[in-house]
């Protein structure tokens, strides 16, 4: 074999093996359109989740534009994040596509305001497990980490202390694995009372699904404890065990 043969089955074997690694790379799509309120922290969320990504070998995409939601571009995606999304954000057409991704086995994870979405569409509303109802100014308050055994929790402290924007719930799903709790002895406002979760996951219509209430601040998106939470949750999102 000639040197130029031999260069060139080089070049071709690298370009095989460059498809292949990109190949085995999970793909989430980041969503944050906003019906509603429009968070400042969107933009800092999705930049530090293209980060996540980069440093764990997962590829994300991210949009605003719900025709996204169609069931050939869906195919693409193991997961989709709906990151302060707000309001009423997918048509008829679109929501179907996206209950039949979640029926496929597919996973979801809703960050901070996906409670503060799709009041009028009850599939979702169990799909990410319960729906904003209220929430006081922001202060710091005390998490209780309940379960310190998940690939999303357990590099927390049992309690944490923090400052975000905190939500009342109603409509709380029955089925939920609960995370974290807030102790509402901690903070002024709560309506929850003593089993007031701001985490979870739990298995649903065939796909898997997590929400954390965490991320309204853009300070959360440089703290190395909130995104590792996210991250597991993500991976849990894509496949992996939670425990």
């Amino acid at each position: 074999m000639n040197k130029k043969n031999f260069q060139g089955l080089l070049l071709l074997a690298l370009v095989l093996m460059s498809s292949l690694v990109s190949a085995q790379k999970k793909r989430v799509l980041v969503f944050s359109k906003t019906a509603g309120f429009h968070h400042s922290s969107i933009n800092v969320g999705m930049a530090a989740i293209q980060k996540l990504g980069a440093e764990n070998k997962i590829a994300v995409d991210t949009t605003r534009d719900a025709s996204n939601f169609n069931a050939a571009n869906l195919k693409k995606y193991a997961a989709v994040i709906f990151l302060n999304t707000t309001g009423d954000a997918l048509n008829d057409d679109e929501q179907g596509a996206f209950e039949q991704f979640i029926k496929s086995g597919k996973g979801f994870v809703g960050v901070h305001s996906a409670t503060d979405t799709e009041y009028d569409w009850v599939w979702y509303g169990k799909l990410v497990g319960a729906y904003f109802v209220s929430h006081p100014n922001q202060q710091v308050a005390t998490l209780n980490v309940v379960d310190r055994t998940t690939i999303a929790t357990k590099h927390l402290p049992a309690v944490w202390s923090r400052k975000d924007e905190w939500y009342n719930f109603k409509n709380i799903a029955p089925d939920l694995n609960v995370l974290i709790t807030i102790d509402e002895t901690s903070y002024k406002g709560g309506i929850n009372g003593a089993t007031h979760p701001m985490a979870w996951y739990h298995s649903y219509d065939g796909g898997r699904s997590f929400y954390t209430e965490l991320g309204h601040v853009e300070e959360s998106y440089a703290d190395p404890l909130y995104l590792k939470h996210l991250l597991g949750g993500i991976k849990y999102a894509l496949g992996a065990k939670m425990k």
